[in-house]
């Protein structure tokens, strides 16, 4: 439990340290220089329905916050939500690479004996007045507010322009900067008629739902120019392309983005149709000192792979079936809880469960990675749903070997295997990620030194591969692991004598009825 929290600990840390942006733009008032970095969405697609939810890593002065999202007609009131912001958290524990530990039997005492277990590692604009904004057609801006909402702390407008330049005006006009290419960007959007979702934080309001209003009367110099995780907003729109803006999300970027995608679908994976999707690499042995390391390991597994692909491919991270009524397993193994109806509802997969509330459709669960820039992503990310609904998941392996001295003739075999073992998960190592394997020497001698006869190496293979999910787990450390597996082989002997016996009886009564209408 000590080294899954450690590990875990590590995770986190390195997810954490990747901060998280948007797809959208941000634009920065007077001086303030936003810049995004990654960012989380959720897709949701069934049919021509598509609802997106946006993750926010906004610091700093509310008043300087504000979003712009192209999107492909007006929507209404009822078509867009705050939502928690727990809810990306979570689907990125379940979803997130993983270690997988195993541990080796003594082969001078037991039997066959492992153990698995996981960690995790684990734009804008100025909208002072936009109270006062009416449905009118801007002749100086060819700019339109097609409809103005308050959805909690933000205020929302839809816009429609009918040139990039007057857009660009019109949102600089209200006091706000925007990105010099911001024009370039928004031209494709207003040649396809698209509107623009435009939000800001209603300040007041914020104060009001978060209980500040009162503390400011008591507290001097608090105010809103500190303020970190703004809520994610959700927007559903019916639309014949599945796709996401990126182009507007890099107008104010420097350099390479990263984003998570995390969608849920009825029929299969999510894969993109414009660049190509492709599998993280996976199931690799890799040496134990890699779980103190596994955040800059997969920094730099990723990154390899990226460049390997010439920085085009968008990688599928994870693939579960995670329908409610799902009676297998929904991770293997699992490393967070997975998705459960609230949080179905939450990202606005509404086909999962129905009025009752219970299980209602099935929910397939994918994750994909994508960097991007300028140079690499010029097109907007378009996707499509599969049929595909083979389960993957990026995972690493550990093997903790056997402490004893190992002076049996077994555990010489075994000593030998293992140096085997640990030379090749460097070789592992150094392959998905450029690492300078050759400094991990005593990672290998350490077994090496304990062969009373070194040509033995030449005699013996490697250990035996267990990456399956075991029909019996067990636990080294647990002295009634024998009962255990005793009880579950017996559970299942009973079965299949149950199987037998019914089939059996069935045989003998149609033996029966046939002689008796004979």
């Amino acid at each position: 439990m000590k080294i899954r929290k450690i590990l875990l600990s590590l995770l986190l840390t390195a997810t954490a340290a990747s901060g998280f942006g948007f797809c959208g733009f941000y634009v920065a008032k007077a001086d303030a220089k936003l810049f995004n970095k990654t960012s989380q969405v959720i897709l949701v697609r069934d049919g021509n329905k598509t609802t997106v939810t946006m993750s926010n890593d906004f610091q700093g002065d509310v008043k300087d916050f504000a979003m712009v999202v192209p999107v492909p007609s007006v929507l209404k009131r009822e078509d867009i939500r705050v939502v928690p912001s727990a809810l990306f958290g979570k689907l990125d524990a379940y979803s997130g690479p993983r270690l997988v530990e195993y541990y080796d039997t003594d082969p001078c005492y037991t039997a066959e004996d492992r153990i698995y277990s996981l960690m995790d590692m684990a734009p804008t604009m100025s909208v002072d007045n936009l109270s006062g904004a009416t449905s009118s057609v801007s002749k100086d801006y060819k700019v339109k507010i097609e409809a103005q909402y308050q959805v909690e702390e933000y205020d929302v407008l839809i816009l429609s322009a009918k040139e990039s330049t007057g857009l660009k005006e019109w949102l600089i006009d209200n006091g706000y900067k925007i990105p010099q290419t911001a024009d370039e960007v928004l031209e494709p959007y207003i040649k396809n008629n698209m509107k623009f979702f435009v939000v800001k934080v209603n300040a007041e309001k914020l104060d009001e739902m978060s209980g500040m209003g009162n503390v400011k009367k008591y507290i001097d110099g608090v105010g809103t120019d500190n303020v970190k995780n703004l809520r994610p907003l959700q927007i559903t729109y019916e639309s014949d392309k599945f796709m996401l803006p990126i182009r507007l999300g890099m107008a104010n970027s420097n350099g390479e983005q990263d984003m998570i995608v995390y969608a849920f679908t009825k029929q299969g994976r999510v894969e993109c149709t414009n660049y190509r999707t492709t599998k993280i690499p996976t199931n690799q042995e890799v040496p134990t000192f890699v779980r103190e390391k596994f955040g800059k390991f997969y920094v730099d597994l990723f990154e390899k792979a990226h460049a390997k692909e010439d920085k085009e491919a968008i990688f599928l991270e994870y693939a579960w079936n995670v329908s409610p009524q799902f009676s297998g397993v929904k991770c293997d193994p699992c490393v967070g809880p997975p998705p459960i109806f609230s949080d179905f509802k939450q990202a606005g997969v509404d086909w999962a469960v129905n009025s009752n509330n219970q299980a209602a459709n099935n929910v397939f669960f994918t994750r994909l990675h994508v960097r991007y820039s300028r140079e690499t992503h010029p097109q907007d990310l378009l996707f499509q749903v599969t049929p595909n609904k083979e389960h993957f998941q990026g995972r690493y392996i550990l093997h903790n070997t056997v402490q004893s001295d190992l002076k049996c003739d077994a555990g010489q075999e075994y000593c030998a295997r293992v140096v085997k073992r640990r030379a090749n998960e460097l070789e592992n190592l150094h392959a998905l990620t450029s690492w300078n394997t050759t400094q991990y020497k005593e990672y290998v001698t350490e077994y090496y030194k304990k062969l009373d006869d070194p040509s033995l190496l030449y005699k013996v293979s490697e250990p035996e591969k267990h990456y399956s999910f075991p029909v019996f787990p067990v636990d080294g450390n647990d002295p009634n692991q024998g009962i255990k597996i005793g009880v579950l082989a017996s559970v299942f002997g009973l079965m299949l004598l149950i199987v037998f016996f019914r089939m059996n009886r069935k045989e003998e009564y149609q033996f029966k009825t046939t002689t008796a209408n004979a």
